[in-house]
């Protein structure tokens, strides 16, 4: 499958031009959202079809970074080398600011690993994004119970992991700006430890993409603000994972205090 970042880091080259259309609608969020409900149609389209692939959801995926880019958007991505060495699946662990990560990780991560998301299960009945959704076989929880949700994370979870499918959890319960350390809950190194494999931590600043008021997808776009992606090297759990878990808020932390002084 196609890599569209190749080396340790990329950088939105300074020179990159805004769209036309994007410009002419006097820095609104009009243009972006327009073009994104078309590629978000088309992957509904192709899920609809059965031919919503990996490759194909890596693909549109880009389309949606390529898209921000040409919005505005600049991103720097770093720790590329750590997902480049993982030669088996593990259990991506990332902080959740907003729908950008979600709608980019697919072109980043899975042209290295196969990969899903764990998602909120009110997400597969949307009859726009749904499709799109289910086409990528996620695991669906309902975040209102929570020892279900740990027993059916943990039990999928282990049985993607098995067959080669890498899993993407936000322990936080919603997007935020703001990361609170007490709502990052451990369900993504319980899931490690009982399928005995690795965890990678990513530390991610995307409020670029705003949370909307009443429709989260839909918020208000900051041109102002640059967007920070960083893969960390992927960890061993030993013992009862309480050290690793510590470790995985200890880099996001830290990568958002250098993030938000520069």
């Amino acid at each position: 499958m196609k890599k569209y970042f190749e080396g340790n880091t990329y950088t939105t080259p300074v020179n990159k031009k805004r769209f036309l259309l994007d410009r002419l609608v006097f820095n609104t969020r009009v243009a972006f959202f327009w073009k994104y409900s078309k590629i978000v149609l088309n992957c509904r389209k192709l899920a609809l079809k059965g031919i919503y692939n990996t490759e194909n959801w890596a693909k549109t995926s880009y389309d949606i970074f390529q898209l921000i880019e040409g919005s505005g958007g600049r991103f720097e991505i770093s720790g590329l080398e750590n997902l480049a060495k993982l030669d088996k699946p593990v259990v991506f662990i990332s902080n959740h600011m907003s729908t950008l990560e979600t709608m980019v990780f697919p072109s980043i991560i899975a042209p290295y690993l196969e990969c899903t998301f764990v998602v909120k299960d009110t997400l597969l009945t949307y009859p726009f994004f749904g499709p799109v959704m289910k086409a990528r076989d996620p695991i669906a929880v309902s975040r209102e119970n929570s020892r279900e949700d740990l027993i059916k994370v943990i039990n999928e979870g282990v049985k993607k992991l098995k067959n080669g499918i890498s899993v993407i959890i936000f322990p936080q319960s919603t997007r935020t700006v703001e990361f609170d350390p007490k709502k990052f809950n451990s369900l993504g190194i319980k899931l490690g430890k009982k399928a005995n494999v690795d965890v990678v931590p990513i530390a991610i600043k995307t409020d670029f993409w705003g949370n909307g008021k009443y429709i989260k997808d839909f918020g208000k776009i900051d041109r102002s603000k640059k967007i920070y992606i960083k893969f960390g090297k992927k960890i061993s759990i030993e013992g009862n994972g309480k050290k690793e878990h510590n470790q995985i808020i200890e880099f996001i932390e830290k990568n958002l205090k250098i993030w938000s002084e520069e």
